[in-house]
């Protein structure tokens, strides 16, 4: 009899983690290998985006993996009210929540995720350099070089390696393009006792103001802050670069981004004034870092792969888009459902790992086939979603009605 299958989950992120968790529970074999070092509990305890979770994909990973108690008293950082204003900041859109779709920052959902698996299941500190197939009489493995963290071989990779995916080489040549977006975050601790008439401005939750083709995004998180996203429509790739911003800290590049008529230099004073106080905080709390600003990019709508037995993809790796809401809900459900099937064919298998190829092949296959349709039409609900929110210079009016209409349910 051989042995057990060897699984191994490329990526720690929301998608990697949820995976091993899931197959933890079973108690399934697994490794997961992660890039970053091991973060300490200081860094984790920094404000980081903000995830909401929805019924019947996020929330239904959390409540499977038995974290729902735990989960809930972490949602309580950033509140699911929402205002738009135009690009002089005047309100169109000032809506409440109603829970159904919790926040909780990336930095308590990594923890909390991670409070489950076993630590010798995660390797930190391991940049996968290839993923390479290997065949042996009867099935193909996989190899992942890790370069100084040596080679390892596996029966079965799941790919949630993000958007430049090493593993994703292995099923397509298609390459994420550039979306036309840069993104600049920035945060605020302490919001309302340093800046009240600021916290005042983008409230307990969300907030956004559009114009001019770009978007000032603020949501409130751990520390009472508020993390800013300025996503600038642009149609260089080298923006960073080419614009001098590159290797300034935030103080010094404030002066470009509001003061330039292409970026936001249109923007009404009070929003300006939230940038320009962000910009500040950013360089006081990280004196010796440069401005995070980035390109955004995506995967064709549509991506698929021809199948393989050895090998898939989850989360960004699988359906990189755009921010829509949607993103880290479709990666848990990807590892929830795939995980589904792991399980399956291993308790069909016993820990014989022929047995399992046998089993899990058909499984996987049905995987795929559903991933492919499902995120085929979630790629064109994005694309509508980012032409209200970028194809006019008004947008602000467009985009508050398609939220007053999604938040009354129609």
């Amino acid at each position: 009899m051989s042995s057990q299958p060897r699984i191994a989950i490329v990526g720690g992120g929301p998608a990697g983690l949820t995976m091993g968790l899931l197959l933890q529970k079973h108690h399934l074999p697994f490794t997961i290998f992660e890039l970053r070092q091991k973060p300490t509990k200081e860094e984790l305890a920094e404000p980081s985006g903000m995830l909401d979770l929805h019924e019947g994909s996020g929330l239904d990973v959390i409540k499977e993996c038995g974290l729902w108690d735990e989960f809930v008293p972490l949602t309580a950082e950033c509140s699911q009210d929402k205002t738009i204003t135009e690009r002089g900041g005047k309100v169109l859109f000032e809506g409440h929540g109603d829970r159904t779709c919790p926040e909780i920052s990336r930095n308590n959902l990594s923890s909390l995720l991670l409070s489950r698996i076993p630590a010798e299941s995660v390797k930190w500190g391991h940049k996968l350099l290839s993923a390479t197939k290997t065949a042996a009489p009867g099935h193909v493995g996989i190899d992942l070089d890790f370069g100084t963290n040596r080679k390892h071989s596996f029966d079965f990779v799941v790919g949630a390696d993000g958007a430049w995916s090493k593993v994703r080489n292995l099923l397509t040549d298609t390459k994420p393009y550039y979306t036309n977006i840069q993104i600049v975050t920035l945060t605020i601790k302490n919001l309302t006792k340093k800046y009240p008439h600021l916290a005042q401005l983008v409230g307990t939750g969300s907030f956004a103001a559009l114009g001019n083709r770009h978007m000032i995004v603020s949501q409130r998180g751990p520390i009472d802050s508020s993390r800013l996203y300025l996503m600038l429509t642009h149609p260089d790739e080298h923006f960073a670069a080419t614009s001098g911003l590159a290797g300034k800290p935030a103080s010094r590049a404030k002066d470009t981004l509001l003061r330039d008529e292409a970026l936001l230099c249109t923007f009404g004073a009070s929003l300006k004034e939230l940038v320009g106080i962000a910009c500040d905080e950013e360089t006081a709390d990280h004196p010796d870092e440069s401005i995070n600003i980035r390109p955004l990019y995506s995967l064709p709508y549509g991506t698929s792969w021809e199948h393989q037995a050895s090998v898939t993809l989850v989360g960004d790796a699988a359906h990189l888009m755009l921010p829509n809401g949607e993103g880290v809900n479709q990666a848990m459900l990807d590892s929830l459902l795939l995980s589904r099937a792991v399980i399956k064919a291993y308790e069909t298998a016993g820990k014989d790992a022929d047995s399992f190829r046998s089993n899990f092949d058909p499984l996987l296959r049905e995987y795929e086939t559903a991933l492919f349709q499902r995120v085929e039409e979630m790629g064109k609900e994005t694309e509508e979603l980012i032409k209200i929110q970028f194809e006019s210079d008004e947008a602000g009016y467009t985009f508050s009605n398609w939220i007053q209409q999604l938040m009354e349910g129609h």
